[in-house]
This record gives C-alpha cells, structure tokens and sequence, in this order.
C-alpha cells in the first residue's frame, strides 16, 4: 500500500450530528431512498384511494359528492393529497422502470449510467407531477 491510501480518514464511530450533514449521496442513492418514500406514501394513503374510487364509481350521487369534496373550502387540502399520490406514482413508476432498464441491460450498469438515469427519472417524475398538478389545480 502506498502513503497517500493509509492516510485516508477511517470512520470507527460516525457522528450524527458532524458526519452526516457533510456526507453527499450520489443522486442514484437518493432516488433509491425517495422510491422508498414514494412506496411507503401510495401504501398510506391506500384508504384515501380505495374511498375515491368506491366514490366516483357508486352512482351519479356519489359522484357528485366526491367532486364536491375537491371545491369546498378544503378541497385544496384534497388537491394536495391527490398531488402527492400522483407525485408518488409517478416517481415509484419511473424508478421502476429505471430498475428494470438496469435489470435487462447489464452491460449498461455502471456509475455514470446510474448517476444520468437517476437525475432523469428524477427529471420526468417532476415534469410529469407538474403537468398533471397544473390540470388539477385548474391552470389549464
């Protein structure tokens, strides 16, 4: 071993409170974690899912009332919901399809290709919440 590869820093004892604010994740770790996230938040609001479907599925009175819900007073609370079930999809969607991209193509795994698919998944996931967020909030 040469000098400069004993002189690296070795960590026995991480600090929470100095190590890991310093320590950078690689964007292909970050979107792992927020595909986690984003599994945990579809899992958690399944009931809130499960009362929208029954609800707009019922009969014309049910329905009614189901779009009610998104234009009282709280409805935007409702749209902040909605928003984050379709930010959830749609990024546990994309994710997923990175990962099976890698799973078929294994000579394209490495380093980089996962640092550039992780920023574009990130990057579609994003652009596609904005989209469909603008049409619920009304913009278009």
């Amino acid at each position: 071993m040469t000098e400069e590869a004993k002189k690296r820093p070795e960590f026995r004892n991480i600090n929470v409170f100095t190590d890991l604010p310093t320590y950078r994740l690689p964007p292909a770790a970050k979107l792992s974690i927020m595909h986690r996230v984003s599994g945990m938040i579809m899992f958690f609001l399944l009931p809130f899912i499960v009362w929208m479907f029954d609800k707009s599925l019922s009969s014309e009175l049910s329905y009614g009332d189901f779009t009610s819900v998104f234009h009282g007073a709280y409805g935007w609370i409702a749209k902040l919901v909605c928003l984050a079930l379709i930010w959830a999809y749609l990024h546990h969607f994309c994710a997923g399809v990175r990962h099976l991209v890698m799973d078929v193509n294994h000579h394209m795994v490495n380093k980089a290709f996962g640092n550039s698919s992780a920023i574009a998944c990130f990057a579609i996931s994003l652009v596609l919440t904005a989209a469909l967020g603008a049409k619920l909030f009304g913009l278009y």
